[in-house]
This record gives structure tokens, sequence and C-alpha cells, in this order.
């Protein structure tokens, strides 16, 4: 049975594109089917990655689906559109998921305060699409397609609630999302024009077998830039403080726990590792980007009384940590930033539902009008501080051990400077979050949040799904556990262009 699993993995897309259209014409009338159907929706998405991520453990090698039954030419040329399981991507699409119906979940009530539910699972149910074509397409033009039905449901669902603020968010976004996508198409279409392909593993092979040319470097400097504003790496993150604390407390999560990684992060370190190959000044970009993301972010996020903006800063901050693990280009860096790719989307993604399960009950985002609020709000504060402290990194919750290894791994590669920032960092966002506590759940309850109470059941379940999670992710620091799941996605990236393609090629000149 798992050596056929690659049969489903045009579900993944196909699951979530099928019901982007089915509930925006349930939820007129029916509002709790659209609820039901959409938690059933990134329920069975969950499923599916976990099964997906067990079939490419066992298998040991990527699978591919192709479509339509195409075959590599006699002359070697690719025509046709695949998908790819490796390592990688099945983390992804399994975190993906998770969060998903996480968000999902905390929709069923929080969207109360909202109309056009329907719509609002429907744009749901398309950026979950393409996150999931962008993690499962093998080749580059594909990978801006899915890029934009990701990019552009995110855009709708910043403004969803239609204010001011939100609109002028989402235009911001849409417009710095626009110029970003234009870089990629171009630096597609330069590709295509020097190479005549399409196929990463075949755009790999044709890049490697020649001196890098012009226009080659001038591609990958155009995917760069427009995929490092999809990731909002410093200098290319003025979208992202707007955007995340305008858009519901669940796309807020969304964003930062898998958007920006899935057609951002994910989609850069799969350029430079399997199309163009890794080199030392690829590797000193990463860690140079990296390094002004984690700094800046987190000091910008130091003087917001905005939870949610606070949180969004944060964002900035802990991706910059990803960016730099990876780019040392280690065995222990790529694992060490996967890692914590991984802690981070499940972490902040609570963070973000549990500030909007506060705005829920209060309707403030500002710290300073909150206080005593664990008071009413029990739940919510527990789940708040367990996500606190993962960011922050204190044992035993899951950030600690990702950013320990990330610091190791500088050490390691001798990048002492590096490690020195990323402990520098990690000290600043205990001193950040220690204020959120102290001002939103702690101190003196005013007398204006008295009469409120715990936020609904399933809401709560969303949240404490993740708080359990940012325990339970620090046993993949296990060996036996990692050789599992973090070790198939750092060596799907550390095989390098020549590993992709043999891995690839063999498999679609068998059909996969």
């Amino acid at each position: 049975m798992m050596n056929q699993m690659h049969f489903l993995l045009p579900l993944a897309i196909a699951i979530p594109l099928g019901m982007g259209f089915i509930l925006p014409l349930l939820g007129r009338k029916f509002t709790r089917l659209a609820d039901v159907l959409a938690n059933l929706t990134t329920a069975s998405l969950v499923v599916l990655s976990v099964l997906l991520l067990i079939s490419n453990v066992q298998l040991g090698k990527p699978a591919v689906y192709w479509f339509g039954g195409w075959q590599i030419t006699a002359s070697g040329t690719i025509f046709g559109i695949n998908l790819v399981l490796d390592g990688l991507s099945a983390l992804m699409i399994t975190l993906v998921a998770v969060v998903s119906f996480a968000a999902t979940l905390f929709s069923s009530r929080y969207m109360d305060q909202y109309t056009a539910r329907g719509k609002y699972y429907g744009l749901f149910m398309l950026m979950i699409t393409g996150m999931n074509g962008c993690i499962l397409t093998g080749d580059v033009f594909n990978l801006y397609v899915f890029l934009e039905i990701a990019a552009v449901s995110s855009y709708a669902l910043v403004a969803f609630g239609c204010e001011r603020d939100e609109l002028e968010a989402a235009f911001k976004y849409l417009i710095l999302g626009c110029v970003a996508s234009t870089f990629v198409l171009l630096g597609v279409v330069l590709l295509y024009a020097q190479f005549g392909a399409l196929n990463m593993a075949q755009l790999g092979q044709r890049i490697a077998s020649v001196e890098p040319t012009r226009g080659s470097i001038l591609a990958l400097l155009l995917l760069l830039s427009g995929l490092g504003v999809k990731a909002a790496l410093v200098p290319f993150h003025a979208w992202l403080p707007d955007a995340h604390p305008s858009a519901p407390a669940p796309i807020s999560a969304m964003l930062s726990g898998v958007l920006i990684k899935a057609i951002g992060v994910y989609a850069i370190i799969r350029v430079i590792f399997n199309v163009y190959g890794f080199t030392d000044q690829l590797g000193m970009t990463l860690m140079i980007l990296g390094t002004l993301s984690m700094v800046v972010g987190v000091v910008l996020a130091l003087n917001q009384w905005d939870f949610k903006r606070l949180l969004a800063y944060h964002s900035i901050s802990q991706i910059g940590y990803v960016v730099l693990a990876i780019g040392l280009g280690t065995p222990l860096g790529i694992l060490a930033g996967l890692f914590h790719l991984a802690n981070h989307a499940i972490f902040k993604s609570l963070l973000f539902l549990s500030a909007g399960a506060v705005q829920y009950r209060t309707g403030t985002r500002q710290l300073d009008e909150m206080g005593g609020l664990a008071q009413r709000m029990p739940s919510t504060s527990r789940s708040c501080l367990v996500a606190s402290m993962s960011i922050a990194g204190v044992p035993p919750f899951n950030g600690f051990f990702s950013k320990l290894l990330i610091i190791i791994a500088c050490v390691q590669a001798g990048r002492w400077g590096f490690a020195i920032w990323a402990v520098i960092v990690s000290i600043l966002t205990m001193a950040s979050f220690m204020k959120v506590q102290k001002y939103a759940f702690y101190g003196k309850l005013k007398e204006k949040w008295a009469q409120i109470r715990e936020v609904p059941l399933v809401m709560r379940y969303s949240m404490i799904l993740l708080a359990v999670l940012c325990l339970a992710m620090s046993l993949l620091i296990v060996p036996g556990i990692s050789a599992a799941v973090l070790e198939p996605a750092r060596d799907a990236l550390h095989q390098g262009v020549k590993g992709y393609q043999e891995a690839i090629l063999v498999l679609l000149g068998s059909g996969g």
C-alpha cells in the first residue's frame, strides 16, 4: 500500500480546492454546516499528511505523481507537470494541515463576529490549496501559479472585516505582493529563456552543467527578492506588521504560522539548494538576511503595545533564526533551521489565537488596556504562557531545543558572531513576552473586565491542541523521532542539486 501513496498527492490540492468552491455556496444558508465541513476538510488533510509523512519514511525516497502519464522524451525533455513528495515537502504539508485544522476549529465561533462565513471558508480553502501546491509542485512555473493562489486569497482574508485599517493593510500587502510576484515570474521567464526547462530537477541539471551567466544570476536575484517579500525577511518585511494585526485571528495564525514559510522560506531554500545549488556566497547572504531579520524584528517588537502587532514583529525575528541556521549549510544547521521552522509554526499560531481570544472578549488589542485577564480567562492565559515560553526558548518547550541547536550549529561552523546574536535576540524575546504576560494576564484585574468570561469551548480546544504540541514537539530532538521527521527533510536539502535530480529524474523516467 505504502509504495502507492504517491497517488494520494493530488488530493492534498484537490480536496481544499473543491471545498473552496462548495463552502461559499453552503455558507449562504447553512452557516453551521459550513463550519462542520471546513473542520472535516482540514481534519482529513491532517490524516492525509500523516499518511504521506509515514509513507515517505517507509519508502526512504521521494514519491512522484506524474499528471497525464507524460514521460521524459528521448531527448530528455520534460513537458508534463509533476508533484513531488520528499522529506521536506512531507514535513511542510503536515505543518500546514495541523495549523489549518487548529485555525478552522477556532474559526467556528470566532467568525460569529463577521458575516459571509461561507466566503471566508472558501478563501481559506483556496489559501491552503496554494500553499500545498507550492510545497508539492516539481516545477518553477507552477510554483509561481500556486504562490499566486495562496497570495490572492490571503489579500482578501486580511481585508475580510472591511474596516478602514484592514482595507489599508490589505492594499499595502497587495501592492508589495504584486511587485514580489512580478519578480518571481520574471525570474521564471529568464530561466526558461536560457535553459528551456521548468522542471526543478531538470533545471538544476542544466544550470549545473554550465558556468553561471548574467541571466541566470539575474534570475536568482529576482527570485530571492520576490520570495524574500513573501517570507517577510528584512528589508522586504514592510507589509507584514500591518497585515498580520488587521486580519482575523485565525488568518493571522495562518499567515505567520505557515503562509510565509510555504510560499516564502520553503520556496527560497528549495530554489537555492535543489535548483541552483548551495554556495558559500548564497549561504552568507542567507545568514546576513536572517540575522538582520532577527535583530530588527525583536527590537521593533519591544516597543509595541498592540498585542498582534508585537507578535507580527516577532514573526520577522523568528523567521530570521530559520534562515540563519539554514544559511550555515551544514547538516546540523539545516536540521536546526527546519526544527525551528516547525516549532515556530505551532507556537506562533498559538500566540495569534490567544491574542484573538483576548480581543474576542475584550474588544481591544492594546496591552496597556488589559491586566489581570488570567483570573477571567484561565485557559487562554495558560495557553499564551506556554507559547510565550516556547518562543522565548525556555525549557522544556520546543523553542528551547531548536534555538539551542541553532546556536550549537553556529559555534560548530565557527560562526561565533552569529551565535552571539542568536543568544542576544533570545534574551530580548524573553523580555518582550514578559511584558505581554505582565500587562495582559497578570497584575490587578481592571473593573471593566470583571464580568468577561472565557472564550467558547471549541476555541479553547484549538489553543489547547497547539499548547500540547509545544511540549510534544520537543521530542523531535530524540534521535529515533528526528530520524523519521527532521532528518529526511534535512537530507532533501543537503543532498543538493545532484542528489535531488538523481532521485527525481529516475522516478520520472520510470513514471513515478
